[in-house]
Protein backbone atom coordinates (compact mmCIF):
# COMPACT_ATOMS: atom_id res chain seq x y z
CA UNK A 1 0.00 0.00 0.00
CA UNK A 2 1.47 3.57 -1.13
CA UNK A 3 0.79 6.60 1.08
CA UNK A 4 0.49 10.19 -0.32
CA UNK A 5 0.21 12.66 1.94
CA UNK A 6 0.78 16.62 2.76
CA UNK A 7 -0.35 19.05 5.34
CA UNK A 8 -1.06 22.74 5.68
CA UNK A 9 -1.52 24.78 8.69
CA UNK A 10 -2.84 28.46 8.50
CA UNK A 11 -3.53 31.03 11.79
CA UNK A 12 -7.09 32.26 10.10
CA UNK A 13 -8.47 35.46 10.00
CA UNK A 14 -8.59 36.72 13.63
CA UNK A 15 -5.48 35.53 15.77
CA UNK A 16 -1.82 36.91 14.71
CA UNK A 17 -0.28 33.96 16.12
CA UNK A 18 -0.32 29.95 15.11
CA UNK A 19 -0.51 28.04 18.53
CA UNK A 20 -1.50 24.53 16.01
CA UNK A 21 1.70 22.60 15.14
CA UNK A 22 1.94 19.46 13.08
CA UNK A 23 4.42 17.14 11.62
CA UNK A 24 4.77 14.17 9.06
CA UNK A 25 7.34 12.06 8.54
CA UNK A 26 8.95 12.13 5.47
CA UNK A 27 8.87 8.16 5.12
CA UNK A 28 5.11 8.12 5.77
CA UNK A 29 5.43 6.02 9.11
CA UNK A 30 3.54 8.82 11.16
CA UNK A 31 1.33 11.97 11.59
CA UNK A 32 0.71 14.58 13.96
CA UNK A 33 -1.66 16.88 14.47
CA UNK A 34 -1.67 19.41 17.51
CA UNK A 35 -3.84 22.39 18.94
CA UNK A 36 -2.01 24.46 21.54
CA UNK A 37 -3.71 26.80 24.51
CA UNK A 38 -3.08 28.84 27.44
CA UNK A 39 -1.51 32.58 26.08
CA UNK A 40 0.51 33.36 22.86
CA UNK A 41 3.52 31.75 24.17
CA UNK A 42 2.12 29.03 26.04
CA UNK A 43 -0.19 27.52 23.79
CA UNK A 44 2.30 27.22 20.66
CA UNK A 45 5.19 26.11 23.60
CA UNK A 46 2.63 23.50 23.97
CA UNK A 47 2.06 22.34 20.67
CA UNK A 48 5.55 22.24 19.58
CA UNK A 49 7.01 20.14 22.67
CA UNK A 50 3.78 17.34 21.92
CA UNK A 51 4.78 17.02 17.65
CA UNK A 52 8.35 17.03 19.07
CA UNK A 53 8.18 14.88 21.76
CA UNK A 54 6.01 12.28 20.16
CA UNK A 55 8.60 12.47 16.89
CA UNK A 56 11.50 11.65 18.87
CA UNK A 57 9.81 8.53 20.68
CA UNK A 58 8.43 7.42 17.79
CA UNK A 59 11.61 7.52 15.63
CA UNK A 60 13.73 6.47 18.49
CA UNK A 61 11.55 3.19 19.49
CA UNK A 62 10.05 2.36 15.61
CA UNK A 63 12.02 -1.07 15.81
CA UNK A 64 11.67 -1.65 19.75
CA UNK A 65 9.31 -4.78 20.72
CA UNK A 66 6.76 -2.83 21.54
CA UNK A 67 3.37 -3.25 20.12
CA UNK A 68 1.84 -0.36 17.76
CA UNK A 69 -0.91 0.24 20.62
CA UNK A 70 2.11 0.43 23.12
CA UNK A 71 4.59 2.25 21.62
CA UNK A 72 1.86 5.32 20.40
CA UNK A 73 0.67 5.93 23.76
CA UNK A 74 3.55 5.57 24.92
CA UNK A 75 4.59 8.56 23.08
CA UNK A 76 1.68 10.29 24.08
CA UNK A 77 2.63 10.15 27.84
CA UNK A 78 6.06 11.11 27.08
CA UNK A 79 4.63 14.72 25.56
CA UNK A 80 2.59 15.06 28.53
CA UNK A 81 5.52 14.27 31.08
CA UNK A 82 7.06 16.84 28.90
CA UNK A 83 4.92 19.73 28.67
CA UNK A 84 4.73 19.46 32.35
CA UNK A 85 8.42 19.40 33.33
CA UNK A 86 8.52 22.69 31.41
CA UNK A 87 5.51 24.22 33.37
CA UNK A 88 7.29 23.48 36.33
CA UNK A 89 10.43 25.47 34.82
CA UNK A 90 8.32 27.69 33.66
CA UNK A 91 5.20 29.26 35.93
CA UNK A 92 4.15 31.60 33.25
CA UNK A 93 2.98 28.81 31.36
CA UNK A 94 1.98 26.94 33.90
CA UNK A 95 -1.85 26.89 32.20
CA UNK A 96 -0.68 25.76 29.24
CA UNK A 97 -1.65 22.34 27.28
CA UNK A 98 -2.04 20.99 23.54
CA UNK A 99 -5.03 18.51 22.00
CA UNK A 100 -3.03 16.30 20.06
CA UNK A 101 -4.00 13.41 17.41
CA UNK A 102 -1.33 10.89 16.00
CA UNK A 103 -1.75 8.02 13.55
CA UNK A 104 1.05 5.73 12.84
CA UNK A 105 1.66 2.89 9.84
CA UNK A 106 3.79 0.50 11.23
CA UNK A 107 3.28 -3.48 10.46
CA UNK A 108 -0.11 -5.41 8.88
CA UNK A 109 -2.03 -2.58 10.65
CA UNK A 110 -2.20 1.48 11.21
CA UNK A 111 -2.96 2.83 14.86
CA UNK A 112 -4.31 6.13 16.36
CA UNK A 113 -4.38 7.84 19.61
CA UNK A 114 -5.41 11.25 20.64
CA UNK A 115 -6.42 13.49 23.41
CA UNK A 116 -8.77 16.70 23.53
CA UNK A 117 -10.97 17.72 20.06
CA UNK A 118 -8.44 17.35 17.49
CA UNK A 119 -9.65 14.87 14.94
CA UNK A 120 -9.28 12.04 12.99
CA UNK A 121 -11.35 11.14 9.80
CA UNK A 122 -11.66 8.65 7.17
CA UNK A 123 -13.27 9.41 4.29
CA UNK A 124 -13.87 6.26 1.98
CA UNK A 125 -15.78 6.65 -1.07
CA UNK A 126 -17.73 9.89 -0.67
CA UNK A 127 -18.51 8.74 3.50
CA UNK A 128 -17.09 10.63 5.92
CA UNK A 129 -16.89 9.09 9.48
CA UNK A 130 -15.64 10.81 12.40
CA UNK A 131 -13.12 8.15 13.67
CA UNK A 132 -12.20 9.78 17.20
CA UNK A 133 -14.43 10.76 19.85
CA UNK A 134 -13.93 14.52 21.39
CA UNK A 135 -12.89 14.66 24.89
CA UNK A 136 -15.11 17.71 25.43
CA UNK A 137 -17.69 18.38 27.71
CA UNK A 138 -20.84 18.63 24.76
CA UNK A 139 -19.80 15.44 23.04
CA UNK A 140 -20.27 13.57 26.79
CA UNK A 141 -23.52 16.02 26.60
CA UNK A 142 -24.69 14.66 23.30
CA UNK A 143 -23.38 10.86 24.40
CA UNK A 144 -25.68 10.91 26.90
CA UNK A 145 -28.53 13.17 25.38
CA UNK A 146 -28.23 16.09 26.93
CA UNK A 147 -28.11 18.05 23.91
CA UNK A 148 -28.04 17.40 19.69
CA UNK A 149 -25.35 17.42 17.26
CA UNK A 150 -26.72 20.97 15.81
CA UNK A 151 -27.15 22.18 19.71
CA UNK A 152 -23.42 21.66 19.91
CA UNK A 153 -21.82 23.40 17.40
CA UNK A 154 -23.37 26.53 19.19
CA UNK A 155 -22.88 25.62 22.57
CA UNK A 156 -21.24 28.25 24.83
CA UNK A 157 -19.57 25.10 26.19
CA UNK A 158 -18.18 23.57 23.30
CA UNK A 159 -14.40 24.86 23.54
CA UNK A 160 -14.35 22.87 27.03
CA UNK A 161 -12.15 20.21 26.92
CA UNK A 162 -12.10 17.32 29.46
CA UNK A 163 -8.62 15.77 28.36
CA UNK A 164 -5.53 17.80 27.15
CA UNK A 165 -2.10 17.07 27.56
CA UNK A 166 -0.27 18.96 30.56
CA UNK A 167 -2.11 18.12 33.20
CA UNK A 168 -0.86 16.27 36.35
CA UNK A 169 -4.50 14.47 36.17
CA UNK A 170 -4.51 12.65 32.90
CA UNK A 171 -5.08 9.47 33.39
CA UNK A 172 -6.21 7.88 30.12
CA UNK A 173 -4.93 8.06 26.25
CA UNK A 174 -7.50 7.18 23.86
CA UNK A 175 -6.14 4.44 21.30
CA UNK A 176 -7.53 2.23 18.73
CA UNK A 177 -6.73 0.16 15.60
CA UNK A 178 -8.00 2.03 12.06
CA UNK A 179 -9.81 -0.15 9.44
CA UNK A 180 -8.41 1.33 6.25
CA UNK A 181 -8.35 0.21 2.52
CA UNK A 182 -7.34 1.53 -0.94
CA UNK A 183 -8.92 4.45 -2.13
CA UNK A 184 -9.42 5.67 1.95
CA UNK A 185 -8.45 9.53 2.69
CA UNK A 186 -7.46 10.24 6.50
CA UNK A 187 -7.65 13.67 7.45
CA UNK A 188 -6.08 14.60 10.86
CA UNK A 189 -7.43 18.22 11.77
CA UNK A 190 -7.33 20.79 14.64
CA UNK A 191 -10.72 22.10 15.67
CA UNK A 192 -10.16 25.37 13.65
CA UNK A 193 -11.36 23.44 10.57
CA UNK A 194 -14.27 21.82 12.29
CA UNK A 195 -15.70 24.61 14.60
CA UNK A 196 -16.02 26.45 10.92
CA UNK A 197 -17.44 23.62 8.44
CA UNK A 198 -19.59 20.86 8.76
CA UNK A 199 -19.22 16.99 7.99
CA UNK A 200 -20.69 17.24 4.42
CA UNK A 201 -18.49 20.28 3.68
CA UNK A 202 -15.57 18.43 4.94
CA UNK A 203 -16.17 15.73 3.20
CA UNK A 204 -16.72 17.95 -0.39
CA UNK A 205 -13.35 19.80 0.06
CA UNK A 206 -11.72 16.98 0.79
CA UNK A 207 -12.46 14.62 -2.15
CA UNK A 208 -12.43 17.99 -4.39
CA UNK A 209 -9.16 16.97 -6.55
CA UNK A 210 -6.98 14.58 -6.56
CA UNK A 211 -3.88 16.35 -5.31
CA UNK A 212 -3.63 16.39 -1.76
CA UNK A 213 -2.20 19.54 -1.42
CA UNK A 214 -5.16 21.02 -3.39
CA UNK A 215 -7.33 19.17 -1.49
CA UNK A 216 -5.28 20.68 1.52
CA UNK A 217 -6.14 23.93 0.37
CA UNK A 218 -9.29 23.86 -0.17
CA UNK A 219 -10.31 22.52 3.37
CA UNK A 220 -8.07 25.60 5.00
CA UNK A 221 -9.89 28.28 2.63
CA UNK A 222 -13.13 27.04 2.99
CA UNK A 223 -12.89 27.46 6.69
CA UNK A 224 -12.16 30.86 6.80
CA UNK A 225 -14.26 31.57 4.74
CA UNK A 226 -16.67 30.88 7.16
CA UNK A 227 -15.20 33.37 9.47
CA UNK A 228 -11.75 31.71 10.01
CA UNK A 229 -12.12 32.43 13.74
CA UNK A 230 -8.76 29.84 15.32
CA UNK A 231 -6.23 28.42 13.55
CA UNK A 232 -6.81 25.77 11.03
CA UNK A 233 -4.35 23.18 10.53
CA UNK A 234 -4.85 20.06 8.41
CA UNK A 235 -2.96 16.41 7.85
CA UNK A 236 -4.54 14.33 4.54
CA UNK A 237 -3.01 10.87 3.93
CA UNK A 238 -4.08 9.04 0.93
CA UNK A 239 -3.88 5.23 0.42
CA UNK A 240 -2.90 4.43 -2.77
Amino acid sequence: MKLNFTGLSDPGLIRSNNQDDYYIDPDGRFFIVADGMGGHAGGEQASRIATSEIKAYLTSNWDSPKSSAELIEQALWEANEAILHDQRNHPERADMGTTVVVVIFRGEEPWCAHIGDSRLYRLRETQLEQVTEDHTWVARAIKIGDITSEEARVHPFRHVLSRCLGREDLHQVDVQPLNVKVGDRLLLCSDGLTEELADQNIADNLQVTHLLEKSALSLVEAAKEQGGHDNITVVIVALE
